[in-house]
């Protein structure tokens, strides 16, 4: 009896810490500022698909959990804010934030307009970083991958030459 009170309390503790709807309702329910994202990235779709088109540039749009998952704190560590990775972004990307937070504050229309994509782009984990042309052609898909921003960086140059 004893271990199922523990196996009980084991998967019960599991289910609330992966439901991503607790986070959101909280969020929804909690006026917050607005969450920002890392410095050179924007948080908004619409103004990112301009300022790539404007400037002939690919979109790279990150989904990101950037405080729960190991993966995507591994990635942002290993190569988004790495001086050669910004460099390259300064020149040839616009960089697009779309996170799924579950400790911090996320407005209401950042987190319906990120889940949105969410959906329209079939993203099934995290990190999941997609890629178009300035024209908002897609042009595939990355993840985290060992190598920091060199490997990353070669792996951009590939889907840039597919487009």
């Amino acid at each position: 009896m004893r271990y199922w009170r523990l196996f009980f309390a084991a998967a019960t503790l599991l289910v609330v810490s992966c439901s991503k709807n607790e986070s959101a309702v909280a969020t929804a329910e909690t006026p917050s500022p607005s969450v920002s994202a890392k410095p050179g990235w924007l948080t908004n779709y619409e103004q990112a698909q301009k300022e790539a088109q404007a400037n002939h540039k690919l979109l790279l749009m990150d989904f990101t959990g950037s405080d729960w998952c190991g993966w995507c704190i591994m990635l942002d560590k290993e190569v988004f804010s790495k001086p050669e990775f910004k460099e390259y972004a300064s020149k040839n990307l616009v960089l697009l934030e779309l996170d799924f937070p579950r400790m911090k504050p996320m407005p209401p229309e950042t987190a319906a307009q990120n889940q949105r994509l969410l959906l329209k782009y079939g993203v099934q984990g995290f990190p999941t970083v997609v890629v178009f042309d300035s024209s908002g052609k897609p042009l595939g898909a990355l993840g985290y991958q060992q190598g920091g921003p060199q490997a990353f960086i070669a792996q951009l140059e590939k889907l840039r030459s597919k487009g």
